[in-house]
């Protein structure tokens, strides 16, 4: 059992020293222009050689890639459940809302899922849910019959949602490795923070807040529902008292600067993997590794784009792994 990622582990070695580090990130913020980023991009194996992707074609062949390359090392995809479930979820809403709606779901579909989502949509239009994974089957009954009866998106995506953090927390706390426990934990105590943000901006009422909420170990969902349903302040107040007192200050920034607090923490954990030669850990390490670079990427693409300051972006631009 101890070989079984041997293997794996030592190609996932190799590809690390082929991620970005924080100065390729620095040139390509100091590029004149997107097309200068992306040159450099290509310089350094981006995209699939053709030479004239689009930005959105060049970053989407990056994610096929990453994917391909842990299909051939790891072929078990239910392997990366816990990081492969939000797409999963994300297709279950699409497949919904296209049957209740009589739409084509293929162009919304995220490809990188462990199931597919064409046999998602089958079963869903032919009501056939015990053809469905067992974990989607009470959570797309539900939904299905929901939006039939009352055409409610929004309660729709929020009964999909909590299944998706419910899934992603059982998943974690079934793990042995400690990277996979935490990323599991933070994926979903930050779900609920951001949850409690919106719904405290927004005036919802306690009890919508817990409807959308997943319990968690980190958090007090009851606590955080209260807060949120009596404003921002109150919040803050009982992050206060939790291990996310660190993200207090990155809140007040703005929910975009909460997330980058969430994944440099995340990469901090990451870090003990690379003295790990026998667990799936440094895998996920580098999955997380390279999703987060191909985040950053996009966004310093978007900002080239759209000339936003370079001081701007360096803000809310990740740690890196490498």
């Amino acid at each position: 059992m101890r070989q079984e990622y041997t293997y794996a582990v030592a190609r996932v070695r190799y590809r690390e020293s082929r991620l970005l580090s924080d100065s390729d990130l620095g040139a390509l913020l100091a590029s004149p222009d997107r097309g200068a980023a992306i040159r450099l991009l290509r310089d350094k194996g981006w995209g699939s050689g053709s030479g004239d992707e689009s930005p959105d074609e060049l970053l989407k062949a990056e994610e096929e890639k990453l994917w391909a390359f842990i299909d051939e090392i790891v072929p078990e995809r239910q392997a990366f459940e816990f990081l492969l479930a939000p797409n999963d979820y994300h297709n279950l809403k699409v497949a919904v809302k296209a049957i209740t709606r009589d739409l084509s779901p293929d162009i919304m579909f995220i490809r990188n899922s462990v199931y597919d989502p064409k046999m998602l949509y089958e079963a869903l239009k032919s009501r056939s849910y015990d053809d469905l994974p067992e974990q989607l089957r009470d959570v797309a009954r539900e939904a299905m019959t929901l939006l039939l009866e009352t055409a409610d998106g929004q309660l729709c995506d929020i009964i999909i949602d909590r299944a998706c953090m419910e899934r992603v927390i059982k998943l974690g706390r079934e793990q042995d490795n400690e990277l996979i426990r935490e990323y599991c934990e933070l994926f979903a105590a930050a779900a609920d923070i951001r949850i409690a943000v919106r719904a405290a901006r927004t005036g919802k009422s306690r009890e919508f807040v817990l409807r959308s909420m997943a319990e968690c170990d980190t958090l007090d969902v009851q606590r955080l529902a209260a807060a949120a349903s009596l404003g921002y302040d109150e919040i803050i107040s009982y992050l206060g008292e939790t291990e996310y007192r660190g993200a207090v200050q990155a809140l007040g920034i703005s929910l975009s600067a909460f997330e980058k607090w969430c994944d440099d923490r995340i990469t901090e954990t990451m870090r003990s993997q690379k003295w790990e030669p026998f667990t799936i850990g440094p895998v996920v390490a580098y999955i997380i590794a390279r999703q987060n670079e191909i985040k950053a990427v996009r966004m310093i693409l978007s900002a080239k784009a759209n000339d936003l300051p370079e001081q701007t972006i360096r803000e809310r631009l990740r740690m890196m792994y490498a």
